[in-house]
């Protein structure tokens, strides 16, 4: 198993142009499933970055800013990257962890996610959305949405006043899917039937980003 725990740490360096942390590495080669593991349905990336400030505010800037952290095949695997994970309340805000099945990256230019979308919760800053984060991984992993192939992944955004959780499928038109993953985010997180959770294709999501007027990162 290959992986990177350092990527989580790049807010510390004082240096995030380096060309040696950028995120040119999109593949750690094949996954290695050892004896006596238990092997999930797909194989999982995590995958680190930090929003492209004002000056970079592009797809080309923010691909530039994707640092894959490791890979797993295995309910083990999971764990041994988890467990060395920054907790999500020390790391800075305008961070996202994006953990997406191999081979599809978190972008929404990705032949996977073209036609998709996403839904969005927002938690009040704390550790519920650590709790949340966890909670929806762990039921991706185990294939507790009931989607089939449709969850392409899981995102978590840190911002300053909330976090947001994504759960990127790869068809925004079936509305009947899209329905079945709501529903099962509602119950996995024991969300109340009023509770609001919105949903955006990433085709409008890309509209948005290329038409809003980009405000700087606050640091």
């Amino acid at each position: 198993m290959s992986n990177q725990y350092d990527a989580l740490k790049m807010h510390e360096s004082s240096d995030s142009g380096d060309e040696e942390g950028t995120g040119s590495i999109f593949d750690l080669g094949p996954i290695q499933y050892p004896n006596g593991e238990h092997k999930l349905e797909h194989p999982y990336c995590l995958w680190y970055s930090q929003r492209p400030n004002a000056a970079s505010r592009n797809t080309q800037g923010y691909s530039n800013s994707l640092r894959l952290v490791g890979q797993m095949g295995t309910v083990e695997q999971w764990w041994g990257i988890y467990c060395h994970m920054v907790r999500l309340q020390e790391l800075p805000p305008y961070t996202d962890l994006h953990l997406f099945k191999k081979g599809i990256q978190p972008m929404w230019e990705d032949p996977a996610n073209t036609k998709g979308g996403k839904w969005v919760i927002r938690l009040k800053k704390g550790y519920q959305s650590g709790r949340a984060w966890e909670n929806l991984c762990m039921a991706m992993l185990g294939e507790q949405f009931m989607a089939g192939n449709e969850i392409c992944g899981i995102v978590v955004s840190l911002r300053f006043h909330e976090d947001l959780i994504s759960i990127w499928n790869r068809t925004a038109t079936d509305q009947i899917m899209t329905a079945r993953i709501r529903d099962a985010v509602k119950r996995l997180l024991n969300l109340p039937s009023s509770a609001g959770l919105e949903y955006k294709t990433h085709t409008d999501s890309l509209k948005g980003w290329k038409t809003t007027p980009p405000n700087p990162v606050k640091s």
